[in-house]
C-alpha cells in the first residue's frame, strides 16, 4: 500500500468539498433543519410522544441518519463522475496508487464529510431540544458502518453510470424514497399489515434505528439485527466495488 498515494488522494478529496461548503456542507444543513422545525416542532406539538420519547426528539437521530446518507453518496457519486466525465480520472490511473488505496480516500473524504454535516445537526437540534447520548458504542457503529456503505454505494454507481441521469436515479429514486419510508418521521409500529412487514425488508430502516436507538435507546428493531443488515450491506458493496475498481470497469477507455 502506497501511503503517500493515499494521503493524497484523500487530502484532495477533502479539499474538493471544502472548497464549495456552501453547496456540500451548509446545503443540506440548511434542507435538514427546515425538515427539523416541520416534521419535529410544528407536529411534535400535536404527537406528543412515540416510542415513549417526545417527538421532536425521536426525529432527531432519523434526520441525522438521512442527512448522513445522502451526504456520503453524494461525495463520492459526485467525484468519481465527474472525474470521468472530465477525463480527470486519467490522472489518478497514471499515478502510482493501486484500487485499495483509491477505494479507502474516496471513501474516507466521503464520511468526513457526512460526520460534519450530521454532527452540525444534531446541534442545531440541540437548539431546540436537549437529549443524552445513550449508547455511544451503538452510536458510533452505525455512523462509521452507515456512512461508509453508502459512500461504497456512491462509487459503485459512478462507475456505472455513463450519464448524469443514471447518476440521478439513486439519490432521487431509491435514496430518497426508502429514507421517507424507513422510519425517519414515524414508528413502523403505527403501520398496519402488510406495510409494517414490507418495511421490514426496507435496508434504510436499520439504519435509522440503529442510530436512533444509539441516540435514544429506543428502536423498531434490535440494534443486533441493524448491525447485521448494516455489516452485510457493507461487506456486499466493498466487494462489488473493490471488483469494479480492480477491473477498471467503466474507467478505461
Amino acid at each position: 500500500m502506497s501511503t503517500i498515494a493515499l494521503k493524497t488522494l484523500f487530502l484532495k478529496e477533502v479539499r474538493r468539498f471544502s472548497k464549495v461548503w456552501l453547496q456540500t456542507v451548509l446545503s443540506p444543513l440548511v434542507t435538514t433543519s427546515l425538515y427539523f422545525l416541520v416534521f419535529g416542532v410544528a407536529l411534535g406539538s400535536r404527537l406528543r410522544e412515540i416510542s415513549g420519547v417526545p417527538y421532536i426528539q425521536f426525529v432527531v437521530p432519523g434526520l441525522v441518519m438521512m442527512t448522513m446518507v445522502r451526504d456520503a453518496f453524494l461525495n463520492t457519486s459526485s467525484s468519481l463522475f465527474q472525474s470521468k466525465i472530465n477525463g480527470t480520472i486519467t490522472d489518478v490511473l497514471v499515478a502510482p496508487i493501486g484500487a485499495f488505496e483509491m477505494l479507502v480516500a474516496y471513501v474516507g473524504a466521503a464520511m468526513i464529510r457526512a460526520f460534519i454535516v450530521g454532527t452540525l445537526v444534531y446541534l442545531v437540534a440541540l437548539t431546540f431540544t436537549y437529549f443524552p447520548l445513550r449508547h455511544l458504542g451503538w452510536t458510533l457503529f452505525f455512523s462509521v458502518f452507515v456512512t461508509a456503505t453508502l459512500a461504497l454505494l456512491g462509487m459503485v454507481a459512478a462507475l456505472w453510470a455513463e450519464k448524469f441521469d443514471h447518476l440521478a436515479i439513486f439519490p432521487n429514486f431509491v435514496l430518497l424514497p426508502l429514507a421517507f419510508l424507513g422510519g425517519v418521521f414515524y414508528s413502523i409500529d403505527l403501520l398496519p399489515e402488510p406495510w409494517h412487514t414490507v418495511s421490514l425488508f426496507n435496508p434504510l430502516l436499520y439504519m435509522v434505528n440503529g442510530l436512533r436507538y444509539g441516540f435514544l435507546g429506543v428502536a423498531d428493531v434490535t440494534p443486533e439485527a441493524s448491525a447485521g443488515v448494516v455489516l452485510l450491506s457493507f461487506v456486499v458493496l466493498l466487494a462489488v466495488a473493490s471488483a469494479l475498481l480492480r477491473s477498471g470497469y467503466n474507467l478505461r477507455s
